[in-house]
């Protein structure tokens, strides 16, 4: 089944649920894709300055690990393809609209919204403005 390309039916179906967990972005120097797969990452990038990890916060916490800030994260439950343009866009451009970052993180079926877990409510409502909008 391919996933949906019209920006206006990703928007009024994205239906985003908040997963349970809290996470943290950590950067750890020197480390290669699947070191520190004992920490269970939801995600992980190779970047020039080390590999990032987004990892549970409790995980992070019992390893040390150094953080900024604390995220929840929303998943946009409609099966959005990696071909569709303007999704990302208007999902940022809405929470920027109440001060709200967006890390977002693509994968094959869905786009995962990394905010302030003290904001996810206030994510959760500009969210839903596009179905009201719908």
């Amino acid at each position: 089944m391919a996933g949906e390309t019209n920006l206006a039916k990703l928007l009024a179906s994205m239906s985003p649920q908040v997963l349970e967990q809290e996470y943290v972005f950590c950067c750890i120097a020197d480390a290669a894709y699947g070191d520190l797969k004992e920490l269970n990452p939801l995600a992980a990038f190779a970047e020039t300055e080390g590999l990032t990890l987004v990892v549970p916060r409790p995980q992070a916490d019992a390893h040390g690990l150094a953080y900024e800030s604390v995220f929840k994260a929303i998943t946009l439950t409609v099966h959005s393809s990696l071909d569709a343009v303007g999704l990302t866009a208007a999902v940022a451009s809405k929470l920027a609209e109440h001060g709200i970052s967006a890390n977002v993180i693509a994968a094959y079926y869905h786009d995962h919204i990394f905010v302030q877990a003290e904001r996810v409510e206030q994510a959760l409502a500009a969210l839903g403005e596009f179905a009201e909008q719908g």
